[in-house]
């Protein structure tokens, strides 16, 4: 299998930064930079930025990766 490397990964992250600003407005550029499009990551923010529960949060990054997938 092949697997993409970290810093194709991050490069494919800059490129996903501004739809994830139209998913998440409340979340600023350099957190969504910062995060590196780790989902985890990102769910946390969404959760504490949203004040959702963390499986909501989830729920929210996986669909958007789902739909953003480069």
């Amino acid at each position: 299998m092949n697997t993409p490397s970290v810093e194709s990964l991050k490069a494919q992250w800059k490129q996903q930064v501004g739809a994830a600003k139209v998913v998440w407005g409340r979340l600023t550029d350099d957190e969504l930079l910062k995060i590196e499009g780790h989902a985890q990551k990102l769910a946390g923010l969404v959760q504490e930025r949203y004040t959702i529960a963390h499986e909501e949060a989830d729920k929210q990054v996986k669909a958007f990766f789902d739909k953003h997938k480069t």
